[in-house]
């Protein structure tokens, strides 16, 4: 067999106390939402209930934490992203809606969301008017739509 084609080896099942090292690694790296641990515990070959049981374990003792986690992420990526799309990409992270929606709201405070996106813009405008001026502002504003700013502040 040549050294770049291995045969597909079947995966090894984790227990639970490898999954707990294997979550301990994970988590000694970034912070981890429940859900993106549980499922990168299987994905490593912890059966599905084995990884629920290790993350609901750290989760009581508080090295999950989603409420940090969204907190963690929202102000992370506020810079860059709006409201919308912060919503979003927790609700694909396992976050609970009103969880997501309390941290984008702390990331953004009055009023700043419209002003992060008018530097956005700024940035963004003189490369869309060297292409075609007349097609900038819809571009402009598809942009910011796609960044998950708010039609009404787009």
């Amino acid at each position: 067999m040549s050294p770049h084609r291995r045969a597909a080896q079947p995966k090894k099942s984790l227990d639970a106390r490898s999954a707990k090292a294997v979550a301990y690694d994970l988590l000694a790296r970034k912070a981890w939402s429940r859900r993106d641990l549980v499922v990168r515990l299987r994905r490593r070959g912890a059966p599905d209930e084995v990884a629920r049981l290790v993350v609901a374990e750290l989760e009581q003792k508080g090295y999950v934490d989603d409420p940090a986690f969204a907190r963690q992420w929202a102000e992370g990526r506020a810079m860059r992203l709006g409201s919308r799309r912060l919503n979003q990409e927790l609700r694909r992270r396992g976050i609970a809606r009103p969880l997501a929606a309390a941290a984008v709201g702390l990331a953004f405070g009055p009023g700043e969301e419209a002003v992060r996106a008018l530097e956005a813009a700024r940035r963004r405008l003189p490369a869309l008017m060297k292409r075609n001026p007349s097609r900038a502002p819809r571009r402009l504003r598809d942009f910011l739509l796609r960044r998950g700013y708010p039609a009404e502040v787009a």
